[in-house]
């Protein structure tokens, strides 16, 4: 028998930790099969799923992280997001300061 973990991200704790790192922290709600595809932004972004299955596709590398994994998505690096899950997905994302600032 397998068993996992669930892992529950303190979305509060999150945040505080990105503030202090210089990021935003939002929460992102997609529908099952959504796609996000080839987004460029001009800072750097972090991203952590709360709950679902989530597929970040990042410069050509696929990553699929578990709840709690964060991701660095590197300022001018191509990246598509897609809803892997038959249920809704929830993920929180953060910009550098000047994205957050609307600079």
């Amino acid at each position: 028998m397998i068993h996992s973990m669930t892992t529950t991200v303190d979305r509060h704790a999150v945040a505080a930790d990105w503030r202090r790192r210089g990021f935003s922290c939002g929460l992102w709600v997609d529908p099952p099969g959504q796609v996000w595809a080839d987004f460029v932004h001009d800072t750097d972004e972090v991203v952590m799923i709360v709950e679902g299955k989530v597929e970040f596709e990042i410069g050509g590398v696929i990553h699929q992280p578990q709840p709690g994994e964060e991701l660095l998505i590197a300022a001018g690096t191509r990246h598509t997001v897609r809803n892997l899950g038959v249920t809704e997905s929830r993920w929180l994302y953060g910009y550098g300061r000047e994205k957050a600032a609307g600079r």
